[in-house]
Protein backbone atom coordinates (compact mmCIF):
# COMPACT_ATOMS: atom_id res chain seq x y z
CA UNK A 1 0.00 0.00 0.00
CA UNK A 2 1.02 3.57 -0.77
CA UNK A 3 2.40 5.54 2.65
CA UNK A 4 0.14 7.67 4.46
CA UNK A 5 2.86 9.94 4.96
CA UNK A 6 5.83 11.71 2.97
CA UNK A 7 7.87 8.34 1.65
CA UNK A 8 11.40 9.14 3.63
CA UNK A 9 12.77 6.21 3.96
CA UNK A 10 12.76 5.31 0.46
CA UNK A 11 13.88 9.00 -0.61
CA UNK A 12 16.88 8.57 1.93
CA UNK A 13 17.85 5.20 0.37
CA UNK A 14 17.06 6.21 -3.58
CA UNK A 15 18.98 10.05 -3.15
CA UNK A 16 22.50 8.85 -3.35
CA UNK A 17 22.36 6.54 -5.71
CA UNK A 18 20.04 8.73 -7.95
CA UNK A 19 22.63 11.40 -7.25
CA UNK A 20 25.62 8.98 -8.72
CA UNK A 21 24.11 8.27 -12.10
CA UNK A 22 24.29 11.71 -12.71
CA UNK A 23 27.91 12.10 -11.72
CA UNK A 24 29.44 10.99 -15.44
CA UNK A 25 27.73 13.97 -17.32
CA UNK A 26 29.32 16.21 -14.29
CA UNK A 27 31.17 18.57 -16.22
CA UNK A 28 34.22 18.57 -14.18
CA UNK A 29 38.09 17.62 -15.22
CA UNK A 30 40.27 17.45 -11.94
CA UNK A 31 37.53 16.25 -9.79
CA UNK A 32 37.32 19.17 -8.07
CA UNK A 33 33.45 19.76 -8.92
CA UNK A 34 32.21 16.36 -8.01
CA UNK A 35 34.01 15.73 -4.64
CA UNK A 36 31.89 18.89 -3.72
CA UNK A 37 28.41 17.35 -5.69
CA UNK A 38 29.48 13.89 -3.34
CA UNK A 39 29.58 15.58 0.08
CA UNK A 40 26.69 18.00 -0.86
CA UNK A 41 24.63 15.30 -1.38
CA UNK A 42 25.48 12.98 1.63
CA UNK A 43 25.73 15.96 3.85
CA UNK A 44 21.68 16.28 2.48
CA UNK A 45 20.53 12.93 2.57
CA UNK A 46 22.17 12.91 6.38
CA UNK A 47 20.29 16.22 7.28
CA UNK A 48 17.06 14.22 5.51
CA UNK A 49 17.12 11.09 8.01
CA UNK A 50 17.73 13.02 10.65
CA UNK A 51 15.05 15.36 10.37
CA UNK A 52 12.69 12.33 9.80
CA UNK A 53 13.61 10.59 12.77
CA UNK A 54 13.71 13.51 14.76
CA UNK A 55 9.81 14.37 13.63
CA UNK A 56 8.49 11.33 13.40
CA UNK A 57 10.32 8.64 15.23
CA UNK A 58 9.15 7.83 18.59
CA UNK A 59 11.47 6.32 20.29
CA UNK A 60 9.21 5.04 23.10
CA UNK A 61 7.87 2.33 21.07
CA UNK A 62 9.35 -0.61 19.93
CA UNK A 63 7.22 -1.32 16.48
CA UNK A 64 7.94 -0.73 13.02
CA UNK A 65 8.14 2.96 12.53
CA UNK A 66 7.84 5.38 9.09
CA UNK A 67 6.67 2.11 7.10
CA UNK A 68 6.53 1.78 3.38
CA UNK A 69 5.26 -0.92 1.21
CA UNK A 70 5.22 -0.83 -2.61
CA UNK A 71 4.55 -4.29 -4.75
CA UNK A 72 7.68 -4.80 -7.07
CA UNK A 73 7.38 -8.23 -8.14
CA UNK A 74 4.21 -9.44 -6.50
CA UNK A 75 4.62 -13.27 -8.76
CA UNK A 76 7.31 -13.50 -6.33
CA UNK A 77 6.20 -11.60 -3.12
CA UNK A 78 8.78 -9.32 -3.48
CA UNK A 79 7.88 -5.89 -2.33
CA UNK A 80 9.60 -2.33 -1.53
CA UNK A 81 8.95 -2.20 2.12
CA UNK A 82 10.95 -0.62 4.38
CA UNK A 83 10.51 0.54 8.10
CA UNK A 84 13.07 1.60 11.43
CA UNK A 85 12.61 0.65 14.68
CA UNK A 86 15.42 0.59 17.59
CA UNK A 87 17.60 -1.61 16.07
CA UNK A 88 17.46 0.51 12.26
CA UNK A 89 17.63 3.97 13.40
CA UNK A 90 20.92 4.27 15.63
CA UNK A 91 22.82 2.41 12.82
CA UNK A 92 21.08 3.87 9.84
CA UNK A 93 22.34 7.53 11.25
CA UNK A 94 25.76 5.88 12.15
CA UNK A 95 26.04 5.11 8.48
CA UNK A 96 25.23 8.54 7.01
CA UNK A 97 28.10 10.00 9.55
CA UNK A 98 30.48 7.48 8.78
CA UNK A 99 29.67 7.70 5.08
CA UNK A 100 29.13 11.74 4.79
CA UNK A 101 33.04 11.66 6.57
CA UNK A 102 34.42 9.23 4.91
CA UNK A 103 33.71 11.14 1.48
CA UNK A 104 35.15 14.74 3.13
CA UNK A 105 37.88 12.52 3.84
CA UNK A 106 38.86 10.92 0.42
CA UNK A 107 39.27 15.08 -0.88
CA UNK A 108 42.71 14.40 -2.69
CA UNK A 109 41.44 11.53 -4.50
CA UNK A 110 42.77 12.13 -8.21
CA UNK A 111 42.43 9.17 -9.88
CA UNK A 112 38.94 8.54 -11.29
CA UNK A 113 37.47 10.85 -9.04
CA UNK A 114 34.16 10.39 -10.99
CA UNK A 115 34.01 6.69 -10.79
CA UNK A 116 35.40 6.70 -6.41
CA UNK A 117 32.29 9.10 -5.99
CA UNK A 118 29.98 7.62 -7.83
CA UNK A 119 30.86 4.32 -5.68
CA UNK A 120 30.91 5.75 -2.19
CA UNK A 121 27.08 7.38 -3.32
CA UNK A 122 25.95 3.90 -4.26
CA UNK A 123 27.25 2.65 -0.79
CA UNK A 124 25.67 5.12 0.76
CA UNK A 125 22.39 3.82 -0.81
CA UNK A 126 23.25 -0.10 -0.16
CA UNK A 127 23.99 0.71 3.82
CA UNK A 128 21.10 2.36 4.45
CA UNK A 129 18.76 0.07 2.76
CA UNK A 130 20.10 -3.06 4.34
CA UNK A 131 19.17 -1.19 7.96
CA UNK A 132 16.04 -0.36 6.36
CA UNK A 133 14.56 -3.13 4.65
CA UNK A 134 11.85 -4.82 6.20
CA UNK A 135 11.43 -7.49 3.34
CA UNK A 136 13.94 -10.26 3.64
CA UNK A 137 14.44 -10.78 0.10
CA UNK A 138 14.85 -7.07 -0.08
CA UNK A 139 17.12 -7.12 2.84
CA UNK A 140 19.50 -9.72 0.27
CA UNK A 141 19.16 -7.28 -2.35
CA UNK A 142 21.24 -4.35 -0.59
CA UNK A 143 23.44 -6.58 1.31
CA UNK A 144 24.57 -7.74 -2.88
CA UNK A 145 24.70 -4.64 -4.18
CA UNK A 146 26.80 -3.52 -1.15
CA UNK A 147 29.68 -5.89 -1.80
CA UNK A 148 29.70 -4.32 -5.62
CA UNK A 149 31.06 -0.93 -4.23
CA UNK A 150 33.50 -2.38 -2.02
CA UNK A 151 34.93 -4.30 -4.57
CA UNK A 152 35.80 -1.76 -6.92
CA UNK A 153 36.98 0.23 -4.37
CA UNK A 154 39.46 -1.75 -3.01
CA UNK A 155 40.58 -3.02 -6.40
CA UNK A 156 40.97 0.19 -8.21
CA UNK A 157 42.46 2.17 -4.98
CA UNK A 158 44.19 -0.02 -2.76
CA UNK A 159 47.40 -0.53 -2.32
CA UNK A 160 50.00 -3.36 -4.31
CA UNK A 161 47.98 -6.22 -3.45
CA UNK A 162 44.76 -4.66 -3.87
CA UNK A 163 43.36 -7.49 -6.42
CA UNK A 164 44.04 -10.26 -3.69
CA UNK A 165 42.17 -8.37 -0.85
CA UNK A 166 39.29 -7.51 -2.99
CA UNK A 167 38.86 -11.14 -4.47
CA UNK A 168 39.31 -12.52 -1.03
CA UNK A 169 36.47 -9.74 0.49
CA UNK A 170 34.04 -10.24 -2.82
CA UNK A 171 34.64 -14.55 -2.45
CA UNK A 172 34.20 -14.58 1.36
CA UNK A 173 30.90 -12.61 1.29
CA UNK A 174 29.33 -13.62 -1.95
CA UNK A 175 29.80 -17.17 -0.71
CA UNK A 176 28.55 -16.54 2.81
CA UNK A 177 25.60 -14.60 1.71
CA UNK A 178 23.95 -17.01 -0.29
CA UNK A 179 23.36 -18.47 2.99
CA UNK A 180 20.51 -15.44 3.55
CA UNK A 181 19.08 -15.96 0.51
CA UNK A 182 18.36 -20.04 1.13
CA UNK A 183 16.97 -18.79 4.95
CA UNK A 184 14.74 -15.60 2.93
CA UNK A 185 13.66 -18.51 0.96
CA UNK A 186 13.23 -21.21 3.71
CA UNK A 187 10.92 -18.70 5.68
CA UNK A 188 9.30 -17.50 3.17
CA UNK A 189 7.48 -20.60 1.51
CA UNK A 190 7.40 -22.43 4.82
CA UNK A 191 3.64 -23.10 5.88
CA UNK A 192 1.86 -23.01 2.33
CA UNK A 193 -0.77 -20.18 1.44
CA UNK A 194 0.77 -16.92 0.40
CA UNK A 195 4.33 -16.57 -0.26
CA UNK A 196 5.36 -13.62 1.96
CA UNK A 197 9.00 -12.15 2.83
CA UNK A 198 8.09 -9.28 5.41
CA UNK A 199 10.29 -10.08 8.26
CA UNK A 200 7.16 -9.28 10.59
CA UNK A 201 4.93 -11.64 9.57
CA UNK A 202 7.48 -14.08 9.30
CA UNK A 203 8.43 -13.87 12.84
CA UNK A 204 4.49 -14.92 13.71
CA UNK A 205 5.21 -18.14 11.70
CA UNK A 206 5.74 -20.84 14.24
CA UNK A 207 8.85 -23.40 12.40
CA UNK A 208 9.94 -26.63 13.87
CA UNK A 209 13.03 -26.14 15.61
CA UNK A 210 15.15 -28.27 13.67
CA UNK A 211 14.42 -25.83 10.55
CA UNK A 212 15.36 -22.89 12.86
CA UNK A 213 18.43 -24.58 13.92
CA UNK A 214 19.32 -25.03 9.99
CA UNK A 215 18.26 -21.42 9.15
CA UNK A 216 20.35 -20.08 12.12
CA UNK A 217 23.20 -21.85 11.49
CA UNK A 218 23.25 -20.67 8.13
CA UNK A 219 22.63 -16.99 9.10
CA UNK A 220 25.17 -17.47 11.56
CA UNK A 221 27.54 -18.21 8.99
CA UNK A 222 26.35 -15.45 6.32
CA UNK A 223 26.53 -12.51 9.31
CA UNK A 224 29.59 -13.99 11.08
CA UNK A 225 31.86 -13.61 8.21
CA UNK A 226 30.54 -9.81 7.90
CA UNK A 227 31.12 -9.33 11.25
CA UNK A 228 34.65 -10.99 10.93
CA UNK A 229 33.83 -13.80 14.07
CA UNK A 230 36.59 -16.13 14.21
CA UNK A 231 37.58 -18.01 11.80
CA UNK A 232 35.41 -16.27 9.05
CA UNK A 233 37.71 -13.10 9.43
CA UNK A 234 40.58 -13.69 7.23
CA UNK A 235 39.20 -11.14 4.71
CA UNK A 236 39.40 -8.14 7.18
CA UNK A 237 42.84 -7.80 7.76
CA UNK A 238 43.47 -8.12 3.97
CA UNK A 239 40.62 -6.01 2.91
CA UNK A 240 42.36 -3.28 5.42
CA UNK A 241 45.59 -3.34 4.20
CA UNK A 242 45.09 -2.60 1.24
CA UNK A 243 42.10 -0.25 1.21
CA UNK A 244 42.00 3.13 1.31
CA UNK A 245 41.80 5.56 4.21
CA UNK A 246 38.02 6.36 3.39
CA UNK A 247 36.91 2.65 2.46
CA UNK A 248 38.56 1.70 5.63
CA UNK A 249 36.37 3.96 7.75
CA UNK A 250 33.30 2.50 5.92
CA UNK A 251 34.43 -0.87 6.29
CA UNK A 252 35.14 -0.93 10.10
CA UNK A 253 32.80 1.82 10.98
CA UNK A 254 29.16 0.91 9.11
CA UNK A 255 29.48 -3.01 6.81
CA UNK A 256 30.70 -4.83 10.11
CA UNK A 257 27.95 -3.73 11.96
CA UNK A 258 25.84 -5.27 9.52
CA UNK A 259 26.58 -8.98 10.88
CA UNK A 260 25.88 -7.90 14.38
CA UNK A 261 22.38 -6.38 12.93
CA UNK A 262 21.72 -9.03 11.25
CA UNK A 263 22.49 -11.52 14.38
CA UNK A 264 19.60 -9.39 16.30
CA UNK A 265 17.41 -8.89 13.43
CA UNK A 266 17.17 -12.30 12.02
CA UNK A 267 18.71 -14.72 14.55
CA UNK A 268 17.13 -13.33 17.60
CA UNK A 269 13.99 -12.14 16.38
CA UNK A 270 13.31 -14.42 13.82
CA UNK A 271 14.34 -17.65 15.39
CA UNK A 272 14.61 -17.34 19.07
CA UNK A 273 14.15 -21.02 19.60
CA UNK A 274 17.05 -21.65 17.56
CA UNK A 275 19.19 -19.06 19.92
CA UNK A 276 18.51 -20.51 22.98
CA UNK A 277 20.86 -23.72 21.23
CA UNK A 278 23.57 -21.45 20.02
CA UNK A 279 23.94 -18.74 22.31
CA UNK A 280 26.65 -20.49 24.48
CA UNK A 281 28.25 -20.89 21.15
CA UNK A 282 28.16 -17.36 20.49
CA UNK A 283 29.75 -16.76 23.57
CA UNK A 284 32.53 -19.09 23.54
CA UNK A 285 33.62 -17.29 19.96
CA UNK A 286 33.07 -13.79 21.45
CA UNK A 287 35.65 -15.03 23.78
CA UNK A 288 37.78 -16.21 21.14
CA UNK A 289 37.53 -13.30 19.24
CA UNK A 290 38.82 -10.69 21.95
CA UNK A 291 41.37 -12.79 23.02
CA UNK A 292 42.63 -14.02 19.07
CA UNK A 293 42.04 -10.42 17.95
CA UNK A 294 44.11 -8.65 20.73
CA UNK A 295 47.27 -11.49 20.74
CA UNK A 296 46.94 -11.12 16.73
CA UNK A 297 47.27 -7.24 16.89
CA UNK A 298 51.04 -7.57 18.24
CA UNK A 299 52.54 -9.62 15.15
CA UNK A 300 51.34 -7.16 12.65
CA UNK A 301 54.43 -4.32 11.68
CA UNK A 302 51.66 -2.60 9.49
CA UNK A 303 49.58 -0.21 11.51
CA UNK A 304 46.11 -1.13 9.91
CA UNK A 305 46.53 -4.72 9.68
CA UNK A 306 47.02 -3.90 13.66
CA UNK A 307 43.80 -1.90 13.42
CA UNK A 308 42.13 -4.30 11.77
CA UNK A 309 42.73 -7.15 14.16
CA UNK A 310 42.13 -4.94 16.77
CA UNK A 311 38.35 -4.47 15.26
CA UNK A 312 38.05 -8.57 15.36
CA UNK A 313 39.00 -8.18 19.08
CA UNK A 314 36.18 -5.44 19.94
CA UNK A 315 33.43 -7.41 17.91
CA UNK A 316 34.00 -10.20 20.48
CA UNK A 317 32.44 -7.82 22.94
CA UNK A 318 29.08 -7.48 20.37
CA UNK A 319 28.72 -11.43 20.38
CA UNK A 320 28.98 -11.62 24.35
CA UNK A 321 25.73 -9.26 24.51
CA UNK A 322 23.98 -11.17 22.42
CA UNK A 323 24.19 -14.07 23.99
CA UNK A 324 24.38 -12.69 27.46
CA UNK A 325 20.54 -13.15 27.58
CA UNK A 326 20.23 -9.98 29.58
CA UNK A 327 18.38 -6.47 28.97
CA UNK A 328 22.30 -4.79 29.29
CA UNK A 329 24.22 -6.93 27.63
CA UNK A 330 21.98 -6.40 24.62
CA UNK A 331 22.31 -2.96 25.17
CA UNK A 332 25.67 -3.19 25.52
CA UNK A 333 26.00 -4.96 22.40
CA UNK A 334 24.44 -2.60 20.09
CA UNK A 335 26.27 0.20 22.13
CA UNK A 336 29.69 -1.33 21.03
CA UNK A 337 28.69 -1.54 17.65
CA UNK A 338 27.86 2.14 17.35
CA UNK A 339 30.84 3.12 19.78
CA UNK A 340 33.30 1.12 17.93
CA UNK A 341 31.92 2.43 14.45
CA UNK A 342 33.12 5.93 15.51
CA UNK A 343 36.35 4.68 16.96
CA UNK A 344 37.47 2.67 14.45
CA UNK A 345 36.52 4.97 11.92
CA UNK A 346 38.56 7.57 13.48
CA UNK A 347 41.86 5.36 13.91
CA UNK A 348 41.91 4.34 10.04
CA UNK A 349 41.07 7.93 9.12
CA UNK A 350 43.83 9.53 11.06
CA UNK A 351 45.64 6.15 9.80
CA UNK A 352 45.42 7.67 6.40
CA UNK A 353 46.67 10.92 7.43
CA UNK A 354 49.76 9.44 8.53
CA UNK A 355 50.42 7.57 5.54
CA UNK A 356 50.00 10.57 3.40
CA UNK A 357 52.63 12.20 5.47
CA UNK A 358 54.94 8.86 5.59
CA UNK A 359 54.26 6.96 2.72
CA UNK A 360 54.43 3.93 4.75
CA UNK A 361 51.92 1.68 7.01
CA UNK A 362 55.03 -0.25 8.79
CA UNK A 363 55.09 1.13 11.86
CA UNK A 364 58.71 0.93 12.58
CA UNK A 365 59.89 3.06 9.55
CA UNK A 366 57.78 6.03 11.45
CA UNK A 367 59.31 6.91 14.35
CA UNK A 368 59.39 10.10 16.07
CA UNK A 369 57.20 11.43 13.32
CA UNK A 370 55.01 13.09 17.15
CA UNK A 371 57.87 15.79 17.08
CA UNK A 372 56.82 17.11 14.01
CA UNK A 373 53.07 16.13 13.64
CA UNK A 374 51.63 16.96 17.46
CA UNK A 375 48.25 17.57 16.52
CA UNK A 376 47.94 13.95 14.63
CA UNK A 377 49.50 12.84 17.69
CA UNK A 378 46.98 14.08 19.70
CA UNK A 379 44.12 13.13 17.77
CA UNK A 380 45.35 9.82 17.51
CA UNK A 381 46.17 9.31 21.28
CA UNK A 382 42.42 10.34 21.94
CA UNK A 383 41.33 7.55 19.23
CA UNK A 384 43.61 4.92 21.18
CA UNK A 385 42.40 5.88 25.11
CA UNK A 386 38.76 5.41 23.59
CA UNK A 387 39.79 2.29 21.63
CA UNK A 388 41.47 0.98 25.20
CA UNK A 389 38.16 1.79 27.25
CA UNK A 390 39.94 4.74 29.26
CA UNK A 391 36.17 5.76 31.32
CA UNK A 392 34.00 8.86 29.91
CA UNK A 393 34.83 7.34 26.35
CA UNK A 394 32.16 5.20 24.62
CA UNK A 395 34.17 2.42 24.58
CA UNK A 396 34.09 1.95 28.23
CA UNK A 397 30.49 2.71 28.72
CA UNK A 398 29.52 -0.17 26.02
CA UNK A 399 32.02 -3.06 27.27
CA UNK A 400 30.93 -2.60 30.60
CA UNK A 401 27.47 -3.30 30.01
CA UNK A 402 28.14 -6.26 28.39
CA UNK A 403 30.41 -7.25 31.24
CA UNK A 404 27.46 -6.57 33.71
CA UNK A 405 24.89 -8.43 31.98
CA UNK A 406 26.85 -11.33 31.06
CA UNK A 407 27.76 -11.50 34.93
CA UNK A 408 24.46 -10.77 35.85
CA UNK A 409 23.02 -13.25 33.85
CA UNK A 410 20.58 -15.90 35.56
CA UNK A 411 20.44 -18.32 32.43
CA UNK A 412 23.90 -19.29 32.61
CA UNK A 413 25.52 -20.73 35.16
CA UNK A 414 27.79 -19.12 37.41
CA UNK A 415 31.03 -20.98 36.13
CA UNK A 416 30.10 -20.36 32.87
CA UNK A 417 29.76 -16.79 33.82
CA UNK A 418 33.22 -16.37 35.57
CA UNK A 419 35.16 -18.18 32.97
CA UNK A 420 33.80 -16.16 30.19
CA UNK A 421 33.92 -12.82 32.11
CA UNK A 422 37.38 -13.56 32.86
CA UNK A 423 38.93 -14.61 29.85
CA UNK A 424 37.09 -11.14 28.28
CA UNK A 425 38.84 -9.27 30.92
CA UNK A 426 42.25 -10.71 29.24
CA UNK A 427 41.29 -9.34 25.99
CA UNK A 428 40.76 -6.08 27.69
CA UNK A 429 44.04 -5.94 29.47
CA UNK A 430 45.77 -6.87 26.05
CA UNK A 431 44.01 -4.06 24.60
CA UNK A 432 46.16 -0.91 25.53
CA UNK A 433 49.56 -3.29 25.51
CA UNK A 434 48.92 -2.96 21.23
CA UNK A 435 47.50 0.44 21.15
CA UNK A 436 50.46 1.89 23.23
CA UNK A 437 53.01 0.36 21.85
CA UNK A 438 51.43 1.38 18.43
CA UNK A 439 51.54 5.00 19.55
CA UNK A 440 55.41 4.13 21.24
CA UNK A 441 56.65 2.82 17.72
CA UNK A 442 54.55 5.67 15.46
CA UNK A 443 55.59 8.93 17.67
CA UNK A 444 57.80 8.35 19.98
CA UNK A 445 59.88 5.30 18.29
CA UNK A 446 63.33 6.09 16.35
CA UNK A 447 64.38 4.55 13.25
CA UNK A 448 67.34 2.03 13.68
CA UNK A 449 70.11 4.07 12.07
CA UNK A 450 70.46 7.70 10.45
CA UNK A 451 69.81 7.77 6.38
CA UNK A 452 69.70 11.74 5.80
CA UNK A 453 71.30 14.79 5.02
CA UNK A 454 72.50 16.24 7.97
CA UNK A 455 76.20 15.71 8.11
CA UNK A 456 77.62 13.22 11.22
CA UNK A 457 79.04 16.15 12.91
CA UNK A 458 75.76 18.85 12.48
CA UNK A 459 73.52 15.21 14.30
CA UNK A 460 75.69 14.92 16.97
CA UNK A 461 76.00 18.46 17.87
CA UNK A 462 71.86 18.75 18.01
CA UNK A 463 69.35 17.61 20.98
CA UNK A 464 67.32 15.05 20.19
CA UNK A 465 64.30 17.11 20.36
CA UNK A 466 66.19 19.29 17.88
CA UNK A 467 66.02 16.71 15.15
CA UNK A 468 62.64 15.16 13.63
CA UNK A 469 63.72 11.51 13.04
CA UNK A 470 60.88 9.17 10.94
CA UNK A 471 60.82 6.57 8.59
CA UNK A 472 65.00 7.00 6.41
CA UNK A 473 64.65 10.97 7.17
CA UNK A 474 66.28 12.90 9.67
CA UNK A 475 66.01 16.60 9.27
CA UNK A 476 66.56 19.84 11.43
CA UNK A 477 63.18 21.35 11.82
CA UNK A 478 62.96 24.30 9.89
CA UNK A 479 63.59 21.81 7.05
CA UNK A 480 60.59 19.30 8.03
CA UNK A 481 58.40 19.02 5.19
CA UNK A 482 55.71 16.98 6.79
CA UNK A 483 52.82 19.04 7.43
CA UNK A 484 50.42 18.42 10.62
CA UNK A 485 47.01 18.12 10.62
CA UNK A 486 45.27 20.48 8.43
CA UNK A 487 42.00 22.20 9.51
CA UNK A 488 39.61 19.83 7.38
CA UNK A 489 41.79 16.94 8.97
CA UNK A 490 41.07 17.83 12.50
CA UNK A 491 37.57 18.58 11.36
CA UNK A 492 36.63 15.08 10.81
CA UNK A 493 38.48 13.66 13.65
CA UNK A 494 36.63 16.20 15.88
CA UNK A 495 33.48 14.77 15.00
CA UNK A 496 33.96 11.86 15.62
CA UNK A 497 36.18 12.64 18.82
CA UNK A 498 32.83 15.29 20.38
CA UNK A 499 30.56 11.73 19.49
CA UNK A 500 32.88 9.44 21.33
CA UNK A 501 33.19 11.27 24.35
CA UNK A 502 29.61 12.26 24.56
CA UNK A 503 28.54 8.99 24.52
CA UNK A 504 31.27 7.72 26.95
CA UNK A 505 29.94 10.65 29.71
CA UNK A 506 26.00 10.25 28.49
CA UNK A 507 25.78 6.82 26.95
CA UNK A 508 21.54 7.21 26.74
CA UNK A 509 22.38 9.68 24.13
CA UNK A 510 22.95 6.37 21.87
CA UNK A 511 20.74 3.57 24.03
CA UNK A 512 17.55 6.22 24.35
CA UNK A 513 17.09 5.48 20.51
CA UNK A 514 17.33 1.40 20.58
CA UNK A 515 16.54 0.39 24.88
CA UNK A 516 13.00 -0.14 24.50
CA UNK A 517 13.68 -2.27 21.68
CA UNK A 518 16.35 -3.94 22.77
CA UNK A 519 14.17 -5.41 25.98
CA UNK A 520 11.42 -6.57 24.04
CA UNK A 521 14.14 -8.67 22.28
CA UNK A 522 15.15 -10.40 24.76
CA UNK A 523 12.27 -10.46 26.91
CA UNK A 524 10.85 -12.64 23.27
CA UNK A 525 14.37 -14.65 23.61
CA UNK A 526 13.75 -15.22 27.35
CA UNK A 527 10.33 -16.29 26.78
CA UNK A 528 11.39 -18.91 24.12
CA UNK A 529 14.21 -20.23 26.80
CA UNK A 530 11.19 -20.61 29.35
CA UNK A 531 9.45 -22.75 26.38
CA UNK A 532 11.73 -24.77 25.97
CA UNK A 533 13.44 -25.08 29.31
CA UNK A 534 9.54 -26.51 29.86
CA UNK A 535 9.30 -28.89 27.60
CA UNK A 536 13.41 -30.13 28.04
CA UNK A 537 14.10 -29.53 31.39
CA UNK A 538 17.80 -31.21 30.98
CA UNK A 539 18.84 -28.76 28.56
CA UNK A 540 22.30 -27.48 29.18
CA UNK A 541 21.83 -28.81 32.89
CA UNK A 542 25.18 -28.08 33.44
CA UNK A 543 25.21 -24.48 31.80
CA UNK A 544 21.99 -22.53 32.36
CA UNK A 545 19.79 -22.19 35.33
CA UNK A 546 16.10 -21.64 34.65
CA UNK A 547 14.93 -18.14 35.05
CA UNK A 548 11.63 -16.86 36.48
CA UNK A 549 10.18 -15.39 33.02
CA UNK A 550 7.04 -14.12 32.94
CA UNK A 551 4.53 -14.74 29.02
CA UNK A 552 4.78 -12.02 26.87
CA UNK A 553 3.37 -11.20 23.74
CA UNK A 554 5.71 -11.96 21.17
CA UNK A 555 3.63 -10.00 18.13
CA UNK A 556 4.08 -6.78 20.57
CA UNK A 557 7.76 -7.08 21.15
CA UNK A 558 8.81 -7.87 17.24
CA UNK A 559 7.47 -4.34 16.64
CA UNK A 560 4.75 -5.86 13.86
CA UNK A 561 2.95 -3.09 12.92
CA UNK A 562 -1.08 -4.46 13.49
Amino acid sequence: MMAEQFPWLTAIILLPAVASLLIPVLPDKDGKRVRWYALGIAIADFVLMCYAFWKNYDTSSATFQLAESYAWVPQLGLNWAVSVDGLSVPLVLLAGFVTTLAILSAWQVDRRPKLFYALMLMLYSAQIGVFVAQDLLLFFIMWEVELVPVYLLINIWGGQKRRYAATKFIIYTAAASIFILIAALGMGLYGGGDVTFDIAKLAAKDYPLALELFLYAGLLIAFGVKLAIFPLHTWLPDAHGEASSPVSMVLAGVLLKMGGYGLIRLNLELLSHAHIYFAPVLAILGVVNIIYGALNSFAQTNMKRRLAYSSVSHMGFVLLGIASFTDLGINGAMLQMISHGLIASVLFFLAGVTYDRTQTMTMGEMGGIGQVMPKVFALFTIGAMASLALPGMSGFASEIFVFVGVTTSDVYSSTFCTVTVFLAAVGVILTPIYLLSMLKQVFYGTPKELTCGIDDVAVENLEDEEAACFGTDCVLPNQVIYRDASPREIFIAASFIVLIIGIGFYPKLAMGMYDVKTVAVNALVRQSYTQIAEASPGIYANGFLKPNIGEVDSPQLLGIVK
